[in-house]
């Protein structure tokens, strides 16, 4: 049995409210806003579980590191007491602590108005029962440290020592609170293979016949006989978010420095940024955006409803809230914190687990953050804070400027100037199903490009994975459009793929293809994704102060919006925003032949321009720079200001010259635009594409990139200098930062991005 509409926002508006957020919005002039306060007496507990060192050889690297994006999201974003967070990790989280923990410091703790948040990451899998009136065949689990071995002759022997999830839907029903939250990144299916792509999976094989321990079935009656008959587990007070729907898998990836389940990274990131309105509810659409751009479709997170896992109804949704709820965050959105303060209060060592995954992995030396003021604290200039060095998620920074602020462990800091290396390389993984001779080559060909490097797969973070194509290829190209099904892979060819294991579209070369001549043939696809990845490090909806609202609009059969964006940390008043399409999917999906627009509107108090550039779902980079009208005399040349929106104005694109629209065309696919904004003019972009300005190939004013990197430097280089030409107080020499790299200060550039699938 699943959610209806109305049982689906107010489960998701319990979990907001339980984090602190209040359902009414009271918006006055200047774009005032009230931030609404959890109850004084309300006490906030979690229960943190993440386990990487299983026994033998089957360890996981990032669940230890979710427990850590938890711990300090809920510590320093929505205020619990370290006293109230309780963490098992590793040898620590066998099934009797996790029980007993749950029941302790949880269930025996809690009252009616506190909140209680459970995590778990680590591997899960399916356990097949015998079939009886009672039993399904099946039951999922969560493997703790000591849940014994999934070998089906051993199991049956010593009996699988798992936590049920069934049993976890009885704790929760013990719970004495209506505000729980349970957030599960492990999952039940296993593949046959330990992992997707690059990332590594989240669940194990299951023994052909399963026998709990008798420990496992002592607590389970025990749980009985605690638990009133007349309760209904339907009925649970619970939100449970998991990392994805039961006959997928959940993955974790290998970024630089560290590891992380791809969903409690998405999702921790997310509720840092959290802001007020619209913004909130988005940013749950976001984590599976997120997700399933970096896992590929065959990881959608999803919203369990308690209780009818002892039936086979359907229990699923996708966690994409469809209604205006008006919340508000306790505390102002951010992208880290202070962890610690060295002894004299000038040195301190940050937490950034607000910054996106991909910009994390390139953020440099440098780059500045400013202290985020208290509540109603008189207005002055910010304190600011530069990166000395960093590693993964950690950072060490010195206080910039001559205040007598005094750093404190728990400010919240917010992102001021982003610092990134002109040097960008692309790392091309190399699937280990290919035989040694292939991998050879492979490496002996992508060593002979600039800039492209090679690792094997899994051992190492990666950008993308070339192998073999094989028709198993073809089930996940299904999930995009069902007419992608029919398409005929040659035998023994090469491709490009996502590093959750998509393949990229027309990277497929001809049936018996040399390893050498696919890897010359894949050169401007490289170039293309390196092009992307360094424009994709510009994206900071989350962090910008320029004052930008884009929509993304759908004109026929009838006028749509499908989906906006904008800068909240603008310090402007801020637009009233309509209500985009929410759907049933959380990647937007268009049909071949819709025809689209986007508007950008201008709140902030100075002129703008705007510039897109985007990867076509046909897998080519495009560029939209606007061009003088059609009813302008035939020798009208471009124009540097030709994109230059006024404050309180709208740039629609593309205009009337070009078509009240664009036309989605191409094969089927994933597509993403990004819309970027800056105080000053794009004239090395210009510059650039004054060239191929006149010749519009495609009839509608879109330009396909045959240099795309050299156009995304350029984006990056227009950026710079409108940094540079308008530092940040206490930075007015752009110290410390050699030619190497770009520097790009937060008040003058909005980059915003959208992703949807053609289908």
């Amino acid at each position: 049995m699943g959610l209806n509409r109305r049982e689906f926002i107010q489960q998701i508006s319990g979990l907001l409210a339980a984090f602190g957020m209040s359902e009414t919005v009271l918006w006055q002039a200047g774009d005032r806003y009230y931030q609404a306060l959890a109850q004084p007496t309300a006490r906030k507990l979690a229960l943190l579980v993440g386990i990487n060192q299983y026994p033998g050889d089957i360890s996981l690297s990032g669940a230890v590191t979710d427990v850590a994006l938890q711990e300090e999201l809920l510590k320093y974003r929505f205020g619990f007491q370290s006293s109230d967070i309780l963490t098992l990790k590793n040898e620590q989280a066998t099934r009797a602590n996790i029980e007993s923990a749950f029941m302790e410091h949880l269930i025996n703790q809690a009252s009616a108005a506190d909140l209680v948040v459970f995590h778990f990451s680590g591997y899960g899998r399916c356990l097949k029962w015998e079939s009886t009136e009672e039993n399904p065949l099946s039951k999922n689990s969560l493997v703790p440290v000591d849940g014994g071995l999934s070998d089906a002759s051993n199991a049956s022997k010593l009996g699988v020592n798992d936590l049920l999830e069934e049993t976890l839907w009885q704790l929760l029903a013990m719970l004495p609170t209506k505000r729980a939250i349970a957030v599960l990144d492990t999952s039940y299916t296993y593949p046959g293979s330990n992992f997707q792509g690059n990332l590594m999976i989240r669940s194990r094989p299951s023994p052909r016949t399963s026998q709990l321990t008798s420990e496992a079935l002592a607590f389970q009656e025990k749980l009985k006989n605690q638990t009133s008959p007349t309760s209904n587990p339907q009925n649970i007070p619970a939100l449970i978010l998991s990392a994805t729907s039961p006959n997928q898998v959940a993955t974790e990836a290998k970024l630089q420095g560290f590891s992380a389940g791809l969903f409690t990274l998405a999702l921790t990131q997310q509720l840092w940024l959290a802001t007020p309105a619209t913004s909130l509810q988005s940013s749950l659409q976001k984590v599976s955006c997120t997700v399933q751009e970096l896992g590929g479709f065959l990881q959608q997170p999803q919203m369990v409803k308690p209780g009818v896992l002892l039936k086979s109804d359907s229990r699923i949704l996708p966690i994409t809230p469809g209604e205006n709820n008006g919340l508000i965050p306790v505390l102002p959105s951010a992208d880290g914190v202070i962890k610690s303060v060295e002894e004299g209060s000038k040195t301190a060592h940050l937490w950034l687990g607000g910054l996106p995954a991909n910009i994390l992995e390139t953020y440099s030396a440098n780059s500045i953050f400013s202290l985020v003021p208290p509540t109603n604290s008189p207005e002055s200039s910010p304190t600011t804070l530069q990166i000395r060095v960093r590693d993964g998620l950690t950072a060490k920074a010195q206080l910039l400027d001559q205040s007598t602020t005094a750093l404190e462990a728990g400010q919240l800091l917010q992102e001021a100037v982003r610092v990134l290396p002109r040097h960008l390389n692309l790392t091309v993984a190399l699937d280990t199903e290919l035989q040694r001779i292939e991998r050879v080559d492979a490496t002996s060909a992508f060593a002979s490009m600039p800039n492209i490097s090679t690792v094997l797969k899994g051992e190492q973070p990666a950008d993308c994975l070339f192998g073999r194509v094989r028709q198993d290829a073809l089930a996940q190209s299904a999930l995009l459009s069902p007419g992608s099904a029919s398409l005929i892979l040659p035998q023994g060819s090469y491709g490009l793929f996502s590093v959750g294991q998509t393949l990229l579209v027309n990277t497929v070369g001809a049936g018996g293809e040399a390893v050498k001549l696919a890897a010359q043939r894949l050169t401007p696809y490289l170039e293309m994704l390196r092009a992307a990845k360094l424009i994709g490090l510009s994206a900071n909806q989350g962090s910008s102060r320029l004052g930008v609202r884009v929509t993304l609009e759908k004109v026929t059969p009838e006028e749509k919006l499908l989906m906006q964006a904008s800068t909240r940390r603008a310090p402007w008043p801020s637009p009233s925003e309509g209500s985009a399409v929410s759907g049933d999917s959380s990647i937007l999906s268009l049909a071949v032949g819709s025809r689209i627009r986007y508007r950008i509107f201008n709140y902030s108090d100075r002129p703008i321009y705007s510039f897109l550039f985007g990867i076509h779902n046909s897998g080519s980079a495009i560029a939209f720079y606007p061009f003088p009208s059609q009813n302008q005399s035939a020798k009208s040349q471009p124009e540097i200001e030709q994109n230059l929106i006024q404050p309180g104005t709208t740039l629609t694109l593309p205009d009337d010259a070009v078509g009240s629209a664009w036309s989605i065309n191409g094969t089927v696919g994933l597509a993403k635009t990004h819309l970027i904004c800056s105080s000053s003019p794009f004239l090395q972009t210009f510059n650039a594409l004054k060239p191929v300005m006149g010749s519009r190939g495609d009839g509608q004013g879109i330009i396909t990139l045959q240099n795309p990197f050299k156009i995304a430097q350029a984006v990056l280089e227009d950026l710079h200098h409108a940094s540079a030409s308008n530092p940040p107080i206490g930075f007015s020499n752009w110290a410390g930062i050699s030619d190497e790299f770009w520097a790009l200060n937060v008040n003058h550039w909005a980059t915003l991005s959208f992703i949807y699938r053609v289908i």
